[in-house]
C-alpha cells in the first residue's frame, strides 16, 4: 500500500536497462530494436542445416540421468547440460558456447551470466489432472530475467507452443498500477505460483493494460526464442497428447546489482556443475525435512523416451514419438 513494490519494480527495470547499455555490443542493432519493441528475439534457422542435423542426432540418441516434474496433466523432463554431459554432445557444446547464443542470453538477462541449460522435454496430457498451471499467462518475477528455447521439434498451434505478449516486458504506467494492486493480495492468493511472486493474469486484463494479443510461437525446429520473462508468457494449451523437445536455458540474478559479472555459477568449482549441485542440495534439504524437491530423479532415459506410467498416471502413447523422431 505504501508503494514499495512499485518502487522496487521500477528500480529493477532501471538497473536492467543500465546494464544492458553496457552489454549492447553483444548483439546486433537489429536484435536490440526487436527486443526493446517486443521483449523477445526470434531466430529461425538459427544453425546452418548441417550443424543442426549433427546436433539433433546427438541429442536424440543421448541417454543420461534425468529428472522430471509433474505439473497438472503435463510432465517436464530435464537433462542437465553439465560439463560431463556436454563432453558427449560436442555439437551441442559448440552451440551453448557460441558468442551469438551467449550474447543473446546475456544481453536479455542483463548480466554476463552463466545460464543454466538443459535438454527439456514437455509431455502433455500424460495423466488425468487439472490443466498444467504453466498454461496461464504469468510473469516469472517482478524483475527482468531471461529464458531461451531452441526447438528441436516442429511446434504446431495445437501442440502447446510458447506464448508471449509482445511489449509486456515494459513497466508502463498501467502495468505498474496492476503490479501495485496485485502486490496487496498476492501473498494470500489461493494460486500457489502467484503467492510465490509469479503473478498470473487473464487475457482480458492484459488487454485492459494496453498490450496486444498474445503471440503463439508455432515454429519449425531449429528456431531460437530468447525472452525477458518479466513479460507475460505461458505454455499454450495442447489439443491432445504431444511432445515438445528443446534446449532450454534460464538466467536470473539479483536485479539490483550495479555490476555485470561475478556470477557465482562462473566460479571454478561451480561452472559446468551448477545444476547437479543445486539438485543435490535440494535432495539433501528434503531428506533433512527442510523443504521438498519437485524435481524427482527418474533414472536414465533419452530425451524423447516416453515416461513409464506410475500408479494412477497414464503413460504417453508410444505413437506420439513419431512426431519427435529426427
Amino acid at each position: 500500500r505504501a508503494g514499495l513494490h512499485v518502487a522496487r519494480v521500477t528500480l529493477a527495470h532501471r538497473m536492467a536497462e543500465w546494464r544492458r547499455k553496457r552489454l549492447r555490443t553483444l548483439i546486433s542493432e537489429e536484435d536490440r530494436v526487436e527486443f526493446e519493441r517486443d521483449g523477445f528475439i526470434l531466430k529461425r534457422d538459427f544453425l546452418p542445416a548441417a550443424d543442426y542435423t549433427a546436433l539433433k542426432e546427438q541429442v536424440f540418441s543421448f541417454r543420461g540421468p534425468v529428472r522430471h516434474q509433474f505439473q497438472g496433466d503435463a510432465l517436464t523432463r530435464r537433462i542437465a547440460l553439465d560439463h560431463r554431459t556436454l563432453a558427449n554432445l560436442p555439437a551441442l557444446r559448440t552451440l551453448v558456447d557460441s558468442p551469438e547464443w551467449l550474447g543473446l542470453v546475456r544481453y536479455i538477462g542483463s548480466y554476463m551470466l552463466e545460464p543454466q541449460i538443459y535438454i527439456q522435454t514437455i509431455f502433455s496430457h500424460v495423466r488425468q489432472a487439472p490443466p498444467d498451471p504453466q498454461t496461464r499467462l504469468h510473469a516469472d518475477a517482478f524483475h527482468p530475467s531471461v529464458k531461451a528455447w531452441f526447438f528441436l521439434t516442429d511446434v504446431a498451434e495445437e501442440d502447446g507452443p510458447f506464448i508471449y505478449v509482445p511489449g509486456s516486458h515494459r513497466p508502463t504506467r498501467r502495468r505498474l498500477s496492476w503490479e501495485r494492486r496485485e502486490s496487496m493480495t498476492a501473498a494470500r492468493s489461493s494460486d500457489f505460483q502467484s503467492a510465490r511472486g509469479s503473478l498470473r493474469i487473464t487475457p482480458g486484463t492484459v488487454r485492459r493494460l494496453g498490450f496486444g494479443e498474445p503471440k503463439a510461437f508455432a515454429v519449425p525446429q531449429n528456431t531460437l526464442v530468447v525472452a525477458d520473462t518479466v513479460g507475460f508468457h505461458a505454455r499454450g494449451l495442447s489439443a491432445g497428447p504431444s511432445v515438445r523437445l528443446e534446449i532450454w536455458a534460464y538466467g536470473r540474478r539479483n536485479p539490483f546489482l550495479p555490476w555485470l559479472g561475478l556470477d557465482p555459477a562462473a566460479m571454478p568449482f561451480v561452472k559446468g556443475r551448477a545444476v547437479p549441485l543445486y539438485w543435490s542440495a535440494m535432495d539433501i534439504a528434503e531428506r533433512l525435512h527442510l523443504g521438498g524437491n519437485p524435481w524427482r530423479s527418474a533414472g536414465t532415459a533419452t530425451p524423447i523416451e516416453h515416461p513409464p506410467p506410475t500408479p494412477g498416471e497414464a503413460g504417453v502413447y508410444p505413437g506420439l514419438m513419431a512426431n519427435a523422431r529426427p
